[in-house]
C-alpha cells in the first residue's frame, strides 16, 4: 500500500501535517507492505529535509501513490482521479461553500474518507485536532484579556514553539482575581483545562464559583447538564440532553452573572439551546468582557460570535446594545477571540498527536481488511456515488438543500 502525503494547497495556508517524519518512519517500521512518498512543500511546519533525514521519500509522485493524506480540502482542480483521498471535506453537514467539491469528488471517482467522521465501533471519533483547539484557545483568550485591559502583552501562540512555550508564558502574567468559565469536557474543554492546571489557576465547583468570591483568580469547568436544565423541570442528565436537546433551556444565564472571561469549548448540537443569546447579553447583570470562543458557531449557541477571526488578527469587539462589531477596547465590547483554525499555530505538536491517533487507528485497517469497520464507516464515496452511509447528502449533491 503506497501512501501520498500531499502539500496543502489551501488559502490561508495550513502548515498541519497527517503524518510527521518520525510518524512516517514508525508506519514503515511496523508495516513491512507500506511505501509512504511526500510531495515537496514549502510551508509545511516539517521541512522536505526533515523527512529526508528519517529516510522518507520526498518526490512530485502522488498519481504513484494509492492513498492521498491531506489535511484541509484539496482545491477541486488539483483533486487526482480514481484515489483515495483522506481530509476534511466540511460537507458531511452540507456547508454550502463546498458543495462543488462533494460534486467534483464523485465526478472523479474518488473514494473519500472526511477525517471527522473516522470512528470507533461505538461511533466515536478517533481522530481529530480538538485538543490543540483547546490548547491554543485557552492561551489566545487570555492574551486577549490582557490586551483588552492593557494588563499584560503575551506573544502571538504562532510565534511560539509548543504547548510548554504556551504555559510558560501564561505562568508570566498577574491576572486580578477574576473568575474563568470553561465549557465542555470533551478534547477541546480539556485541552483548555491543560493550560489553566499548566498556569497554576486554582480549580473550584459550581457552587464554590456561582456563590463566593475570591482573593485570587480561579476557574470552573462545566458541561451540559450545568448550562442547560429540562423544560418540564424533571431532573436531567448529560445522556438525555444529547438524545433530546429540544427538551431543555438555557441555564447559563447564572454564570454570565459572575463570569469575567468565557471559553466556549462545548459541542454544540442540532436542536440544543443556545448558552446565551443577544437579549442575555443586554442585560445589566450580564458580566463577561472576554469571550474564547473555540467552538466558533458563527450566530450561534454564543451570541457575541458574529464572525469566524483570523490567527493575523484574532480578537474583534461585540456590542450587545448594537448587537455589532466595535473596537474590542471599547468599556462596553465583550472582547471576542473566535479563531476558527486555532491548532494551525501549534502545527508540530497538533501534527504529532493527530499523527499518534491516525497510526492507532486508521492505518493498520489497510492492512487487516478494514476488520474493525474504520474505513467502512468513513468512506463517504465509492465508484461515483455516495455511500449508503452519506446517502442522506445526495439533496446537496443535487442543488436541492
Amino acid at each position: 500500500m503506497k501512501f501520498g502525503i500531499i502539500r496543502e494547497r489551501k488559502n490561508p495556508p495550513d502548515k498541519r501535517v497527517v503524518l510527521s517524519p518520525k510518524a512516517c518512519q514508525k508506519v514503515l517500521n511496523t508495516h513491512s507492505k507500506a511505501e509512504i512518498i511526500v510531495e515537496p512543500s514549502p510551508i509545511r511546519a516539517y521541512t522536505d529535509a526533515d523527512y529526508q533525514d528519517f529516510g522518507i521519500t520526498v518526490a512530485d509522485e502522488m498519481n504513484d501513490c494509492e492513498v492521498l493524506l491531506g489535511v484541509k480540502e484539496v482545491p477541486i482542480d488539483a483533486l487526482i482521479p480514481n484515489k483515495k483521498y483522506f481530509f476534511f471535506s466540511h460537507t458531511i453537514k452540507k456547508q454550502p461553500y463546498n458543495r462543488d467539491l462533494l460534486r467534483a469528488i464523485l465526478d472523479k471517482n474518488i473514494e473519500m474518507y472526511d477525517h471527522e467522521v473516522i470512528t470507533n465501533k461505538k461511533e466515536q471519533r478517533v481522530v481529530a485536532f480538538g485538543r490543540y483547539a483547546g490548547i491554543v484557545g485557552a492561551y489566545n483568550g487570555f492574551r486577549a484579556y490582557g490586551l483588552k485591559y492593557d494588563a499584560f502583552k503575551l506573544p502571538k501562540a504562532n510565534d511560539l514553539t509548543n504547548q510548554q512555550a504556551l504555559i510558560n508564558e501564561l505562568k508570566k502574567i498577574k491576572l486580578p482575581n477574576i473568575k474563568v468559565l470553561l465549557t465542555g469536557k470533551g478534547r477541546v474543554g480539556n485541552g483548555s483545562r491543560e493550560m489553566l492546571v499548566g498556569m497554576g489557576m486554582r480549580r473550584v465547583n459550581v457552587t464554590e464559583y456561582l456563590e463566593q468570591t475570591f482573593n485570587e483568580p480561579v476557574y470552573c469547568q462545566i458541561d451540559a447538564g450545568e448550562y442547560n436544565k429540562r423544560k418540564d423541570g424533571v431532573r436531567g442528565n448529560k445522556a438525555d440532553f444529547f438524545a433530546n436537546p429540544e427538551e431543555y433551556k438555557s441555564n447559563f444565564v447564572r454564570f454570565a452573572k459572575v463570569t469575567d472571561f468565557y471559553i466556549a469549548g462545548h459541542f454544540y448540537g442540532q436542536g440544543a439551546p443556545y448558552l446565551f443569546t443577544r437579549e442575555d447579553a443586554k442585560d445589566k447583570d450580564f458580566k463577561i468582557k472576554v469571550v474564547a470562543d473555540i467552538s466558533c458557531d458563527i450566530d450561534g449557541p454564543v451570541a457575541s460570535t458574529i464572525k469566524p477571526s483570523t490567527i493575523a488578527d484574532p480578537i474583534y469587539g461585540y456590542d450587545p446594545t448594537t448587537e455589532s462589531e466595535i473596537d474590542f477596547k471599547n468599556a462596553d465590547a465583550i472582547a471576542v477571540m473566535a479563531v476558527d483554525n486555532l491548532p494551525c499555530e501549534l502545527p508540530r505538536d497538533s501534527s504529532e498527536g493527530f499523527g499518534e491517533a491516525f497510526i492507532k487507528n486508521v492505518i493498520p485497517a489497510f492492512f487487516n481488511n478494514d476488520k474493525d469497520g474504520v474505513l467502512e464507516r468513513a468512506r463517504m464515496t465509492k465508484n461515483g456515488k455516495l455511500t449508503e452511509r452519506y446517502a442522506y447528502l445526495q439533496d446537496y449533491v443535487d442543488g436541492k438543500e
